[in-house]
């Protein structure tokens, strides 16, 4: 090989390495969060039966459906908000059915939500929440780890 086709092949080299470094060192992102246009609101009611309690106390019955009654709207918001689970199971023999189960499921977390109404109708106690994204964009933001340039060094 000659001389300068040598040189060619390493100037090019020496390019390729370098621009690929400042593709990697030579800026220095930040992001910042975009609000949504719309934040709904989003309502959910439990209901829980009160004689039915586990308890021989009627009060105790009483606080038993209120927070039954809470845990149960809690839910329904979760399922709004995240979705639901749900999954389905038969067994045949001899192109029978045998067994059907059906299975439904909800996980998340609820932050924000607001207890509107509180009731006793009849022998149910009824529970009706609020969540109002507005609140919750606004409690994710407060708790955010927000972090400053402190310094910035160049290579």
């Amino acid at each position: 090989m000659s001389k300068s086709l040598v040189r060619v092949i390493l100037m090019l080299s020496t390019l390729s390495l370098t621009s690929a470094c400042s593709l990697i060192y030579d800026k220095h992102v930040q992001w910042q969060t975009v609000k949504p246009e719309v934040l709904p609101v989003l309502y959910a009611t439990g209901f829980a039966p009160i004689s039915i309690q586990k308890s021989s106390h009627e009060t105790q019955r009483m606080l038993m459906a209120i927070k039954a009654s809470k845990i149960a709207a809690y839910a329904e918001l979760a399922e709004q908000v995240y979705g639901q689970q749900v999954s389905g199971k038969v067994t045949m023999a001899d192109l029978l059915i045998e067994d059907q189960q059906l299975m439904a499921s909800v996980q998340g977390i609820i932050r924000g939500a607001k207890v509107v109404k509180s009731y006793p109708v009849g022998d149910i106690y009824t529970t009706e929440l609020q969540l109002d994204f507005e609140d919750v964009y606004n409690l994710y933001q407060a708790n955010q780890n927000r972090k400053e340039i402190k310094d910035v060094t160049h290579f």
